[in-house]
């Protein structure tokens, strides 16, 4: 019998009501890795507590045989080497990532993918070329003949998913990939140092404000395109819907999201957290792809009261978390503290899921168990 890709590669589906985590899931939990929340202390994530989602194998990517093109609808096509890419201005961003299915295995039905809790984001300080400059070297600027309307990033990793073999590819409209507020960035360097393996070495796409699947890694190749790019990861994965069939909406920028430090100690298992009677310091980071975070409300009360945490002040990066505080009497007994954010754009955090076949965007509050012990 022939060997056929559908056998290996199941279509998308939703858990059963009593489904457990299964081993694909474990597997892809054990590979891809999120940020331990104790981490959210840094301003910028160190890059192995940096959240990682790979989908494919990270591919061989030697530096000094890596050629990066930008072609199609140009007036003149650029084949550029690490070194030449090197020797253009650079800019450097500091940007907060988060992927798109973070909060996906927190939803009833579960969505059976990547099975991320609330850790998938970090910040990290990145530099490289404005994207905006290769298109005009090479001949694309809005509303230029030929008629160019969006931009394809082509990675270097490959594989198979839901029965469609492909290379890892993403597109963006013209005025985003060309645009200069947010800024898109073809990236070298995380943090100061050249980009680590996992993290898309030796170039990758940055997208200020946008979920993680448009932040191409391995990027190998640029292309400007006349009509939408309809493939897979553009027009079948990454899309809200509510029903298989459904064509849904795409899946473009970050929801607001407050995340808190967790409070005390852990337990090992249960990751409960235990706090002493008396002030508890309560403390995060809080951010938004539409807009700045301009308040956060603190419950310790299992979401019946809300108070506002002190934000840390604005700062030159507009698209990278803000830190936030607030002050809690503790008192023996279990309670569950939560945090919301809400941006200049009045989107604020639900207390109810926002459920998508996907599993994408869901910002619904965290909410962190606390023991409080007693005083004897």
């Amino acid at each position: 019998m022939d060997g056929r890709i559908g056998d290996i590669s199941p279509p998308g589906r939703l858990a059963e009501p009593t489904e457990g985590i299964g081993m694909a899931e474990l597997a892809l939990a054990a590979r891809n890795h999120g940020l331990p929340l104790e981490a959210l202390r840094y301003d910028v994530t160190p890059p192995g507590l940096h959240y990682v989602l790979i989908h494919y194998d990270i591919p061989t990517a030697p530096a000094d045989d890596w050629w990066l093109t930008v072609s199609g609808r140009v007036r003149a096509p650029l084949m550029l080497d690490l070194a030449t890419l090197r020797s253009l201005p650079a800019v450097t961003h500091r940007v907060t990532m988060e992927c798109a299915g973070n909060g996906r295995a927190r939803l009833a039905p579960r969505p059976v993918s990547q099975p991320w809790l609330v850790e998938a984001v970090g910040t990290a300080e990145w530099t490289g070329v404005p994207l905006r400059v290769l298109l005009a070297e090479a001949g694309v600027e809005p509303g230029s003949e030929p008629a160019a309307v969006e931009v394809v990033f082509t990675g270097a990793d490959h594989g198979v998913e839901r029965g469609v073999e492909q290379d890892y590819q993403r597109s963006l409209p013209l005025a985003v990939a060309a645009g200069d507020d947010p800024e898109v960035l073809v990236a070298y360097a995380m943090n100061g140092l050249p980009l680590p393996p996992q993290h898309g070495h030796p170039l990758r796409l940055v997208v200020p404000g946008w979920y993680g699947m448009a932040h191409v890694k391995w990027l190998r190749e640029i292309t400007v395109t006349d009509r939408p790019f309809t493939g897979f990861q553009q027009e079948v994965a990454y899309r809200y819907r509510q029903r298989a069939d459904d064509p849904g909406r795409p899946v473009t920028r970050i929801a607001p999201r407050a995340l808190m430090i967790p409070p005390g100690f852990p337990d090992f298992m249960s990751r409960a957290r235990v706090v002493r009677p008396g002030r508890v310091l309560l403390e995060g980071r809080a951010w938004s792809g539409h807009g700045p975070v301009i308040g956060v409300e603190v419950s310790t009360d299992d979401d019946r009261t809300w108070h506002a945490a002190a934000l840390a002040p604005a700062d030159e990066h507009p698209w990278a978390w803000r830190r936030w505080q607030a002050s809690w009497s503790a008192t023996p007994g279990t309670h569950v503290l939560s945090a919301r954010a809400t941006d200049a754009e009045g989107n604020t955090q639900p207390l109810s899921q926002p459920w998508n076949r996907g599993g994408f965007a869901n910002n619904l509050v965290q909410r962190v168990p606390v023991l409080c012990l007693g005083d004897d």
